[in-house]
């Protein structure tokens, strides 16, 4: 990779970095597996800039990647979820309470997804990818896309913590 190559990935990391670790902490659960997951999926993008850079939709591609590195974390060795209801630290921005209760529940909601359910929910409503996106993104069809956030959006409806929020 030469200087200006990797000068450009320098600034698309460091871009993405927070859009990498939140969307790796809805697919977890976890702050820590999402850093660990935000650098993994950074370093195979460094490994194949090239095809990164010259995709149509260069977040797309780096969120199959993000995808992809998640369910790679449950092959090799079988780990242990532990999604909790307490959301992840943030910066000290006040104390917007109401706004982390809330929060709160709908993260403990989207834990009690399926895995399946849950990448389909944060690829459509939290990065608002189109359904051909995240079939695309997910290596699935449309109607797999389609019935798997019917079955979410309908569980998370009737999710305790959602019901209490209203």
């Amino acid at each position: 990779m030469n200087i200006e190559d990797e000068a450009e990935f320098r600034e698309f990391a460091a871009g993405r970095w927070t859009w990498l670790v939140q969307a790796a902490v809805l697919l977890t659960g976890d702050a820590g597996h999402a850093e660990d997951l935000a650098q993994t999926v950074l370093v195979r993008v460094f490994a194949s800039w090239s095809r990164v850079r010259a995709a149509e939709d260069m977040n797309a591609y780096t969120m199959r990647i993000l995808i992809n590195q998640n369910k790679n974390r449950f092959r090799k060795r079988r780990v242990v979820e532990d999604l909790t209801a307490v959301p992840p630290e943030r910066g000290a921005a006040g104390d917007p309470t109401a706004r982390i209760a809330q929060r709160a529940g709908l993260l403990a909601a989207l834990a009690s997804l399926p895995k399946r359910q849950r990448e389909v929910v944060v690829l459509r409503y939290w990065e608002d990818y189109s359904e051909a996106q995240t079939a695309q993104i997910l290596g699935c069809s449309v109607g797999t896309v389609k019935s798997q956030a019917s079955k979410a959006l309908a569980k998370l409806r009737t999710h305790a913590s959602v019901l209490a929020s209203r």
